[in-house]
């Protein structure tokens, strides 16, 4: 079997080549192969320590996989807001508020991800909750990035080939276990944007998902990393941390550490960045547009959009964007936007 000869190699330290890496994926996504090989492989590949080739790679072989939602002719000006997630910070959902400012912006977006895996409300529970249809075909989705400037891929409808993975998946969780799968998430958008933000678990990570993005052909991105000091960390940008960031294509030169004051931003508590579940994050929402949200959180997600509105350039500076980012947020833009997306999804 092809999978128990890759993990023979792996568990002799050998890099595994792009064709081996396609073995693997074609393995790992077919229902005839039993659990106990794909969860060896994993093992073996996360003990041995994922190399940036072989991440790449298997991003790759899955988005060959994905299903194609046809918005090609949307992906060289759009962006996705993005995080691994697995940081456990339990923090509030900022890439879902960013993804509206930005929309607002007329900035495309193509944002992707799922339900809360490890927090109590995920990008698509909070979405979903502001009037997003996840269920919405192919052709629907179009439509949205025409009209409301903004699209949710909500991942286990772009890739069903997952679905003979999520079994292993969880058995490994069980055990402690992490898999590739923990980061592969943000690498396998299916309208394939050619710009990310995208918000990272660990520093040590940062560099290394940084090459992946631009061995994968990202034209331009930021991966980072908030260090919130006594070994805590969260896969966002914040006004609450030490910020490690990492340059993909275009920004590869940018290498270092950013903190909210370099950006003329206050550093605020954490606290104002806690998220709940669904109920409590969509009130933070109406918070946030009412003028009511904590410090930090609207200050946070001012800084994302103006990161990205930087990324695209569509401003000179970081903190070039920042009033205007706050000025969508707080003057009435976004909550218009929601507005629609309900009428949208509602009468499509």
């Amino acid at each position: 079997m092809p999978l128990v000869d890759l993990t023979r190699k792996l568990n002799a330290l050998q890099e595994l080549s792009a064709e081996e890496l396609e073995q693997a994926a074609a393995a790992l996504a077919d229902a005839a192969v039993a659990e106990a090989p794909k969860a060896d492989f994993l093992t073996a590949l996360a003990a041995k320590g994922e190399t940036a080739a072989e991440v790449a790679g298997l991003a790759e072989a899955f988005r060959r996989r994905a299903i194609d939602p046809g918005v090609g002719a949307w992906s060289a000006r759009a962006i996705d807001i993005v995080g691994t997630g697995g940081d456990h910070a339990g923090g509030f959902n900022i890439s879902s508020v960013v993804v509206l400012v930005l929309a607002s912006a007329g900035i495309p977006v193509m944002k992707h991800g799922n339900r809360g895996i490890t927090s109590k409300c995920g990008s698509a529970d909070l979405l979903a909750a502001l009037g997003v249809r996840l269920d919405a075909p192919a052709d629907v989705l179009r439509r949205a990035l025409d009209q409301l400037g903004f699209v949710f891929f909500f991942a286990p409808a772009f890739h069903p080939s997952f679905k003979h993975i999520a079994p292993v998946r969880k058995l490994l969780a069980a055990r402690g276990q992490r898999t590739v799968f923990n980061i592969i998430g943000p690498l396998i958008n299916p309208g394939r944007p050619a710009h990310v933000l995208m918000g990272v678990f660990a520093e040590p990570w940062v560099a290394r998902l940084a090459e992946v993005q631009t061995r994968l052909g990202m034209a331009a991105g930021l991966a980072v990393h908030g260090d919130l000091g006594d070994g805590r960390g969260i896969d966002e940008l914040t006004t609450s941390s030490s910020n490690r960031v990492k340059g993909i294509g275009r920004l590869a030169g940018v290498d270092g550490w950013w903190r909210p004051e370099d950006h003329g931003l206050a550093r605020s508590p954490f606290d104002g960045l806690r998220g709940g579940d669904v109920a409590e994050n969509v009130a933070m929402v109406d918070a946030i547009l009412s003028g009511r949200g904590a410090a930090a959180l609207v200050d946070t997600v001012a800084y994302n959009a103006s990161v990205a509105m930087w990324i695209l350039g569509r401003t000179q500076s970081i903190g070039e964007g920042v009033a205007w980012s706050r000025e969508l947020l707080l003057g009435g833009a976004v909550r218009a936007k929601i507005a629609a997306t309900r009428e949208f999804f509602q009468t499509t």
